[in-house]
């Protein structure tokens, strides 16, 4: 079974997000990079571009398919993880740590409301 990591907001998009004051580090989850296998490319969001919650802002690529990214809230793109360029592959090695995608500054934070928490994460994967 996938790694569910404490502590963290999911999206049922199976986008990870860690909170620290108005800033929300984004990823993917463990389940979503064993479901697209060897990731060799990630396009990632310009730092300073806007995102509403629930449109596509990146893609990545995998030896199976290409896939879109969500962005899980609304916001602006403050940070992207310049790791990933050289070494795509963190996502799947550490789909929580390194291999984290991009950071945004939340513009409301209401909209965390729309997330679920790791517990109800893992009872949303045993329907899949």
């Amino acid at each position: 079974m996938s790694n569910v990591e404490a502590g963290l907001k999911y999206s049922k998009e199976h986008e990870w997000v860690k909170v620290d004051g108005n800033i929300a580090t984004c990823g993917i989850t463990d389940y979503a990079q064993e479901q697209l296998g060897d990731v060799v490319f990630i396009e990632a969001p310009e730092v300073g571009t806007e995102v509403e919650s629930g449109a596509a802002v990146s893609t990545i690529e995998s030896v199976k398919a290409v896939s879109d990214i969500y962005a899980p809230l609304a916001g602006k793109v403050t940070e992207v993880n310049d790791a990933l360029k050289d070494n795509p592959a963190l996502v799947n090695s550490s789909a929580y740590n390194e291999g984290w995608l991009f950071k945004i500054e939340i513009a409301d934070e209401s909209s965390l409301d729309s997330l679920i928490s790791d517990s109800e994460y893992e009872e949303f994967l045993k329907t899949l």
